[in-house]
């Protein structure tokens, strides 16, 4: 039960081309965005959609497949855990980060990108 403290799984697309880049040590980063959505019906009987946005970051080896493999638009499964930080932007004021640090990624359909490549 320990594994499932802080574990997350969501299954969705990208909303844009994963950014990669290193950093000042060399370790290779990845940040993207995926959306889910749900689908239920009102209390009228329409059918309502509603999407979240997550924003993910990936490190080491898991990035270099991000940054090989996706593309906006393909769909993705990951699992990985809550990361919640905080920065000062250019104007000093602190800022307030909730993000998903992703330790398995599953290719889903979509995309134009071969994962055999």
């Amino acid at each position: 039960m320990y594994a499932l403290k802080n574990k997350v799984q969501l299954i969705g697309n990208l909303g844009n081309n994963p950014e990669v880049k290193a950093t000042v040590n060399g370790k290779k980063m990845a940040r993207f965005s995926i959306a889910t959505s749900e689908t239920y019906k009102n209390a009228n009987g329409e059918r309502v959609t509603e999407t979240q946005w997550h924003n993910l970051v990936a490190w080491g080896k898991v990035a270099d497949i991000v940054g090989k493999y996706l593309e906006k638009g393909r769909e993705v499964a990951i699992e990985g855990k809550l990361i919640h930080r905080q920065y000062e932007d250019k104007n000093g004021q602190k800022q307030y980060i909730t993000e998903v640090q992703v330790q398995e990624l599953l290719l889903l359909s979509g995309g134009q990108k071969n994962a055999m490549d």
